[in-house]
């Protein structure tokens, strides 16, 4: 099998038709055909058991394959929206793909860093062939899709790394920006989801507020009542299906939402 598509393991789940499953056939070329022969059998039910598929982890015997399933269509979903944000701007930097490998190796491991930047890539490409206005139609078509398919928490994770790579440079350009918040709109989130997460892990207390999606004003039951909603939203077992690299991403956000609780908590002596 080719490099790339083994750290996706399969088209499998949602991913295996609609928008998503077309991009990805497209990008993915002879290697989807391969994969779809794999799964689409009725003794394999939908698993993927590649040499290096995601059938070789462990998430439970009764769940495993729709697991494994919703991780490969999550992390295909990440690259076709991080390809639309980093090139929101009209242009890729060789800085930014540096970055965005050094997001992938970071969260996912090296063989994650390479097939993903080489996916990237040929998203980069099928975007310069379609047409940036084309491209577009097709990231909402996909993001629609994955509304219909990801629950709340999954897409706030998806979300979270759709920042976590346009902050990678340490500067987010405004186009960055709208292009996030036209995601979080297509799936089904408030746009200023982003806003929020954009001020995870800074230690000012303007970020705390931001975090929390409290105005500095607002009483202490508003604050207190975001905060519980924010902890359940996004507490890590909520996408431990997703894998442990995920969940690990996700425990990181959650250290830091709580960080940024503890520092409005502190400076209204609650």
């Amino acid at each position: 099998m080719s490099m790339i598509g083994k750290w996706i393991g399969g088209i499998l789940g949602f991913m295996s038709g609609g928008p998503l499953g077309a991009l990805a056939g497209i990008v993915l070329g002879g290697v989807v055909d391969t994969m779809l022969d794999a799964v689409n059998t009725p003794e394999t039910q939908g698993t993927f058991d590649g040499q290096s598929g995601f059938q070789s982890h462990t998430y439970g015997s009764s769940r495993q394959p729709y697991d494994a399933g919703q991780r490969n269509s999550f992390l295909f979903s990440m690259l076709v929206l991080a390809s639309y944000v980093i090139k929101a701007d009209g242009k890729v930097m060789h800085s930014e793909m540096e970055l965005v490998r050094n997001t992938l190796r970071q969260n996912f491991g090296e063989a994650a860093c390479q097939e993903g930047d080489a996916i990237l890539r040929r998203l980069f490409e099928q975007q310069k062939r379609t047409g940036s206005a084309q491209f577009r139609q097709t990231v909402m078509q996909c993001c629609q899709q994955i509304a219909r398919n990801m629950d709340r928490a999954q897409r706030l994770q998806l979300l979270n790394f759709l920042v976590l790579i346009a902050q990678a440079d340490g500067r987010v350009d405004p186009t960055e920006v709208t292009a996030m918040k036209e995601c979080a709109a297509w799936m089904q989130m408030p746009a200023d989801e982003v806003d929020a997460m954009m001020g995870l892990g800074k230690d000012d207390l303007a970020s705390a507020y931001q975090v929390l999606g409290v105005a500095p004003d607002a009483t202490d039951d508003e604050v207190k009542r975001a905060y519980r909603k924010l902890a359940l939203e996004h507490h890590p077992d909520k996408v431990a299906a997703l894998g442990e690299d995920v969940r690990r991403a996700a425990e990181k956000k959650f250290q830091e939402i709580n960080q940024a609780k503890e520092r409005v908590w502190k400076a209204r002596g609650l």
